[in-house]
């Protein structure tokens, strides 16, 4: 019973009354539960963005990347067919293409880039990126044998002002000696497709041959740079190919998504901790408006509490009627932050279209951020970290201005009533 008139009275204190001053105090007490919802809403928001911006960049970087590549030191691959069927037997392997990589210079009229030039066998490249599905124009299977064909990235082709159909000039760091003296080698290439990644730094650099055609430019002849290896779980990555290298009888260069991309990673992965950080100070600020508002309560209902003790009720029970009306503002108040900061997150990128349209700017450059959207993913496991460390906040602030109360000495607080 007694928990009952606690839970009443704490939960009664919560609403304004007829004074002045009750209604100040329920005032002070909705601010506090806004400050604490705010709070909790903006670090949900902020961590999903967070979270989708690092699921987006690696979903997009994968899109065109293996997660695990096997090279050999200095020169090429030979042998490459065998080791493929050596590599494709781990159960871990899914699939497992060749591919050379060198560097390259297209010149289409008077323009001219740079370009990553990478030769793939289509069918097997298809197995282990998703350059397929990243086709804007074109087909990525029309490289064929001696046909000379290359796909561009999107970004890249606009660079060089060229489209399907057309003729760019690949000129390549090897050397040959011609009547008019020693010249860079160069080759004719017909565009045959063009590829949009989403992601800037693949659109603008990023330029595909078939095999055959990259090995007779940069005269590999039966050698590849190395092979990609498209495995079961990417996050096994590191372990995975470390224990190919080893059962291949070492004498391999590995490398894998995780390690290429380890710098960008970690920096998400720390900003999301300093963000958690410095956002959760904002919560604390809010959860600790709730000491004064319980402070000005205490002071309000002093007749209150001395009635309370006159008729009986222990010092222990004054202390749960003010924890009840802290931790109900706590809970409340986060509630109200996850329902919001959870709506705003999963429709974010509407929202931000919605005002991009309606102030005709863009928010996000591509060229800077990699895309040009604002993604979140809403990770529940935060979202209930977040929860758990505001309301305990809350809870841990309602304790000083309790024991206050419950140490009211009936006598003194009745004097001047």
């Amino acid at each position: 019973m007694s928990s009952r008139y606690e839970l009443f009275i704490g939960r009664r204190y919560l609403r304004s009354g007829r004074r002045g001053s009750n209604r100040f105090v329920s005032f002070i007490s909705g601010i506090s539960m806004a400050g604490v919802a705010i709070g909790v809403a903006v670090l949900i928001i902020v961590l999903s963005v967070m979270n989708g911006f690092e699921r987006e960049l690696r979903t997009r970087i994968l899109s065109l990347t293996s997660h695990a590549t096997i090279s050999a030191f200095g020169a090429g691959l030979d042998d490459w067919r065998s080791t493929a069927q050596v590599i494709a037997a781990n159960p871990e392997v899914l699939a497992a293409a060749p591919y050379i990589e060198e560097q390259g210079l297209l010149i289409a009229g008077r323009n001219s880039s740079g370009a990553l030039i990478t030769g793939v066998l289509p069918e097997e490249e298809a197995e282990v990126a998703e350059i397929v599905d990243k086709m804007t124009a074109g087909s990525f299977q029309a490289l064929a044998p001696g046909e000379y064909g290359i796909v561009l990235g999107s970004e890249l082709a606009e660079a060089l002002d060229v489209g399907v159909g057309e003729q760019v000039i690949l000129a390549t760091s090897m050397r040959i000696t011609t009547p008019l003296g020693v010249m860079p080698r160069t080759r004719s290439f017909r565009v045959v497709g063009v590829f949009s990644a989403g992601m800037y730094e693949f659109d603008r650099n990023f330029a595909y041959l078939h095999l055959a055609d990259a090995a007779r430019l940069y005269r590999m002849g039966e050698e590849v740079t190395g092979l990609r290896l498209k495995l079961r779980d990417m996050l096994a990555a590191p372990r995975v190919v470390r224990e190919i290298a080893l059962s291949l009888g070492g004498g391999y260069y590995i490398d894998d998504w995780t390690r290429k991309h380890a710098n960008l990673f970690r920096s998400i992965e720390l900003t999301k901790t300093v963000m958690f950080v410095i956002l959760l100070l904002v919560v604390g600020v809010a959860a600790f408006n709730i000491v004064s508002t319980l402070v000005m309560v205490v002071k309000d209902k002093q007749a209150d509490i001395a009635i309370l003790r006159t008729v009986g009720a222990s010092p222990r029970s004054i202390l749960a009627i003010f924890i009840t009306q802290g931790t109900a503002i706590g809970a409340i108040g986060t509630l109200a932050g996850v329902a919001l900061g959870v709506l705003t997150a999963v429709n974010l990128e509407s929202l931000i279209h919605a005002v991009e349209a309606a102030l005709g700017t863009q928010f996000m450059d591509a060229q800077v951020y990699f895309m040009s959207d604002l993604p979140a993913a809403v990770q529940w496991s935060d979202v209930l970290k977040i929860s758990l460390t505001a309301f305990g906040l809350c809870c841990l602030s309602t304790l000083y201005p309790s024991w206050r109360a419950a140490r009211t000495q009936p006598a003194r607080a009745l004097r001047h009533d």
